[in-house]
């Protein structure tokens, strides 16, 4: 049998029923995780505490299976109260982590690990001389660099070294480019560091020069409003089709500002609605007033009911109905 931890306050914690013994007529199904998915979820959360690329690998898989679901409600929850991430690092961080894949042209799975166990999740007790659990990323020191270089084998048997990033803003800047042109900026970027690992901002330089031989002008000017397309950015999941106020324009991303947050976004992650200028001016107060609800602490669940539904209605006016239930609640809360 494998070892499992023994610190008490990360086992599974005994339910009711257990404690007083008592044997339940009907089994439901619950949201309580298996002892396997407990050992999963430990394996994994250690791993955020390490290094960016594994950290990112077990932040991911951490929220694709919802392992937290037995503590916590939501993914973001449950990063902010176990590792004290913020939604938006935790999004750079897995983003990052891809553009990591893409410059091993690998899909991450396995990194400098010769044996064929699979994911990350079944190699919990497969520790290596080195006295690492389960780590999929070998460090080799030899040129002097640190954990700069990680070892890919190919099927051959083969080993690849090359120059990767070690922290989440070395790659940032890389996120809005395609694949290829990724590649390509960070061979420039380690190339202008003397073969060296290249910090953020001489990785963000190369960016720049790229964007800017095939800069296409920006379309959309302060004032307007646009719908969020989340595409490819994981930091705008879940906000299809939420509308906002361009705030501000930038060569090649806009700022948005919805009900509830401010998004900074590249422009094609962006839709107008082509809206007339009175009709933008209606939707800029309805936004503002949106905002003021949101801002109230302690304010009842129904109010974000109400604002969520308004922040998706591409409408540039309320309904007679929608009007009075957003005028009752900003007079209840005192905002008029």
């Amino acid at each position: 049998m494998s070892n499992i931890s023994t610190d008490r306050d990360l086992l599974p914690p005994k339910s009711d029923l257990e404690a007083n013994h008592t044997v339940p007529v009907e089994i439901v199904v619950s949201s309580e995780l298996t002892t396997d998915e407990w050992r999963d979820r430990i394996f994994l959360e250690r791993q955020v505490e390490r290094a960016f690329y594994a950290a990112a690998k077990a932040l991911k898989e951490l929220r694709d299976r919802r392992l937290y679901r037995s503590t916590h409600a939501t993914f973001e929850d449950y990063c902010r109260s176990r590792f004290g991430f913020t939604h938006r690092h935790v999004n750079y961080l897995i983003a990052g982590s891809l553009v990591v894949d893409n410059l091993m042209g690998t899909n991450g799975s396995q990194i400098g690990n010769s044996d064929e166990m699979g994911t990350i999740g079944s190699q919990i007790e497969n520790r290596d001389k080195t006295g690492t659990n389960g780590s999929q990323i070998e460090n080799p020191d030899e040129t002097g660099t640190n954990g700069s270089q990680i070892e890919n084998r190919d099927k051959t048997g083969t080993i690849g070294s090359q120059i990767l990033p070690t922290s989440e803003r070395q790659v940032r800047p890389l996120v809005p480019l395609e694949p290829e042109q990724q590649r390509l900026a960070w061979q420039q970027a380690v190339e202008l560091a003397g073969g060296k690992i290249p910090s953020g901002r001489i990785v963000q330089d190369i960016v720049d020069k790229i964007r800017e031989r095939t800069k296409v002008p920006n379309p959309y000017h302060l004032g307007e409003i646009c719908t969020l397309l989340p595409k490819d950015n994981p930091e705008l999941k879940g906000k299809s089709g939420c509308w906002g106020v361009i705030t501000h324009v930038g060569d090649y991303s806009c700022t948005l500002e919805t009900w509830d947050a401010q998004y900074t976004v590249k422009i094609e992650h962006l839709k107008s609605l082509e809206l007339l200028d009175n009709d933008c001016q209606f939707m800029q107060q309805l936004c503002a007033r949106l905002r003021r609800l949101h801002e109230i602490e302690n304010r009842d669940s129904a109010v974000d009911w109400l604002c969520l539904g308004l922040g998706k209605q591409l409408k540039p006016y309320l309904s007679p109905l929608q009007e009075k239930l957003l005028a009752d609640v900003e007079q209840e809360y005192g905002l008029h």
